[in-house]
């Protein structure tokens, strides 16, 4: 009898955890969600370049146009991809780095080229273990997106207290750093 209940007993548990994992991520983005309601949508951004930069950009809810052809990605994968399709459709690069988010870099920006090398970058895309690496190839019109900011928290500060960086905003799943320096250097927590 015990040989054929523990198979059973497998399957039912292995449902339970696989169920019980999913239930706790939909906690954690809630709590993350709720612990930064007071920052959503620009609440207290006094920068009127920064205010419209979130409001407009970052927390954009209107559907764009292109958003149909992701539908097959993951739910993280989309959100993050939505929010670079929407990054290079206000930037407008003409040169980026290659990365695995091309679609929807090339959805917001179709003169974009991308490239293995380039010698300055006007909107990057960057692991936060590379985020010192492309500091040198960043100017004052230059937008650095760094994921995995919380894998790596002490990193991550020491990136936004450099010298050549200026406005950041921390949206829990990445960051965006600026190098305007004739731009106070200021850093937002915001609910993304």
């Amino acid at each position: 009898m015990f040989i054929l209940l523990f198979p059973i007993d497998f399957f039912v548990v292995h449902f339970l955890f696989c169920n019980f994992a999913s239930v706790m991520n939909q906690v954690k983005r809630w709590f993350i969600w709720l612990s930064r309601i007071h920052r959503c949508r620009g609440f207290g951004i006094q920068s009127p370049t920064d205010y419209a930069f979130v409001r407009y950009v970052v927390n954009e809810h209107w559907p764009y146009y292109a958003y149909d052809q992701f539908k097959d990605d993951d739910w993280m994968r989309r959100k993050l991809g939505k929010l670079y399709f929407r990054l290079a459709n206000w930037k407008q690069p003409s040169v980026m780095l290659s990365d695995d988010y091309e679609k929807y870099w090339h959805a917001g920006c179709r003169k974009t080229r991308f490239e293995g090398v380039v010698e300055t970058v006007e909107l990057v895309r960057v692991d936060i273990s590379d985020g010192f690496s492309v500091l040198d190839k960043c100017n004052e019109h230059s937008v650095l997106i760094v994921e995995g900011i919380y894998r790596d928290w002490q990193r991550w500060r020491q990136l936004v207290q450099d010298e050549r960086v200026g406005v950041t905003f921390d949206l829990y799943y990445c960051g965006i750093v600026f190098f305007d320096k004739k731009r106070y250097k200021f850093y937002y927590v915001i609910n993304f």
